[in-house]
C-alpha cells in the first residue's frame, strides 16, 4: 500500500517549520521525504533489497543543518547545472551577469532554484505509486537571468524504487538559455565509498582549468571504463554520457555497487541529460552522481545548452533502482 503522509521539520528561531512529504509504500517499508519548501530537494530515501532496507540518500537531517549546508545535497538545479565563468555569458547579443556564489574560484553556481521554495500542485496515491508533483515559478528577478519559467518536478516511488521527472516551461515572451540538473550524494547505508565500485556510463572525460571550466575532452584512462573500485579513488569530474537501448528508450546508467553485500545501486537518466558528474567528498561516506542536461559553462560554450522558445520546455527524468 501506498500512502503520502507530512511531517513538520523545524522549526527555526524566526521561521515556521518546513512540511516534510513522506512517500511510502508500506508493504515494503521503502520511503522517500521530499522538502518542497526548501528547493523542492529528495531529502531522505530507503530502498529494500531482499530483507535489508537501505539509506540511499546522504543530506542534512534537520531544518537548522540545511540552511547551513553548502553542499547543495539533493538540489534541483535550474536554469544552470555546474559553473558559469565569473558569472558572465552573451545570449543573442546581449552581455548578462550572474550573482557570483563561488567566489573562490570567480563562478556562479548551480543556478538559483535551490533553495527556494516550491509549492505542491499534485499528489497521488495508487496500488502501484505514491506521486508527489511540485513547482517553482519565477517571475525573472535576478539579476543576469530575466527569463521567466515554470519548473515543475514530480517524484515517485513505486516498486521499481524512485523517479523524479522535471519539465522547465519558458513562459516569458523571448526566447531563454536552459539546462537542468540534480546534485544527489548517494550512499549504501553510510557503507565508506572505499568499499564501493563504480560503473560509469561513458567513454568520454571532459577536462577543467584551475576555475573547474570545462576546456575540453579526451578519451577516459583505462582505469575508469568499465567496472572500477573507489578505493582512494578521488573524483570531481564531468563526463559525456553514452547512451543504450533501456526499456524501449534511450538511457544512460551509472552503478554504485557495494560487492561484499551483493547490493548495487542503480542511477538512470534520460538522453536529455547528456553529461553526468561524480563528486567525491573527503569524508568518504557518499558519493555524488549528478545527471546534466549541459556542460560545465554551457551559457558560455554551447555545450549541450537548450534554447527555449516562449512556450517551449525542456524535460527528462532520472530513476534510482536498487538490484
Amino acid at each position: 500500500m501506498f500512502t503520502i503522509e507530512t511531517r513538520p521539520l523545524g522549526p527555526i528561531e524566526g521561521t515556521k517549520p518546513f512540511t516534510d512529504y513522506i512517500l511510502a509504500n508500506k508493504d515494503t517499508g521503502e520511503w522517500a521525504t521530499i522538502l518542497p519548501e526548501f528547493g523542492g530537494i529528495l531529502r531522505q530515501l530507503v530502498l529494500r533489497k531482499g530483507e535489508t532496507r537501505y539509506t540511499l540518500i546522504n543530506s542534512p537531517g534537520s531544518a537548522q543543518a540545511l540552511l547551513a549546508d553548502e553542499t547543495y545535497a539533493s538540489a534541483l538545479l535550474y536554469p544552470f547545472p555546474s559553473r558559469v565563468f565569473q558569472g558572465i555569458y552573451r545570449f543573442e547579443g546581449q552581455a548578462y551577469a550572474l550573482p557570483m556564489n563561488e567566489t573562490m574560484r570567480n563562478n556562479a553556481l548551480h543556478g538559483f532554484v535551490h533553495p527556494r521554495p516550491f509549492r505542491v500542485t499534485r499528489q497521488e496515491t495508487t496500488p502501484r505509486h505514491a506521486l508527489l508533483a511540485i513547482v517553482y515559478e519565477y517571475a525573472g528577478d535576478v539579476p543576469g537571468y530575466p527569463f521567466p519559467f515554470s519548473l515543475t518536478v514530480t517524484y515517485v516511488l513505486s516498486a521499481s524504487g524512485l523517479t523524479l521527472a522535471f519539465e522547465a516551461l519558458n513562459t516569458g515572451t523571448t526566447r531563454s538559455p536552459a539546462a537542468f540538473g540534480w546534485h544527489p550524494y548517494f550512499t549504501l547505508n553510510n557503507a565508506t565509498t572505499d568499499d564501493l565500485t563504480l560503473t560509469l556510463p561513458t567513454q568520454t572525460v571532459i577536462t577543467l582549468d584551475e576555475h573547474m571550466i570545462a576546456n575540453g575532452t579526451q578519451p577516459a584512462p583505462p582505469d575508469r571504463l568499465g567496472t572500477f573500485s573507489l578505493n582512494k579513488v578521488e573524483l570531481d569530474t564531468p563526463w559525456v554520457a553514452t547512451f543504450s537501448d533501456g526499456n524501449g528508450k534511450k538511457q544512460a546508467k551509472t552503478v554504485l555497487a557495494w560487492p561484499s553485500e551483493a547490493v548495487s545501486l542503480e542511477i538512470t537518466q534520460s538522453d536529455s541529460l547528456g553529461y553526468v558528474v561524480v563528486y567525491t567528498p573527503s569524508r568518504r561516506d557518499s558519493i555524488a552522481v549528478e545527471p546534466q542536461t549541459a556542460n560545465v559553462n554551457a551559457f558560455n560554450s554551447g555545450e549541450g545548452l537548450t534554447i527555449l522558445n516562449p512556450g517551449d520546455t525542456l524535460s527528462g527524468s532520472i530513476g534510482v533502482q536498487l538490484v
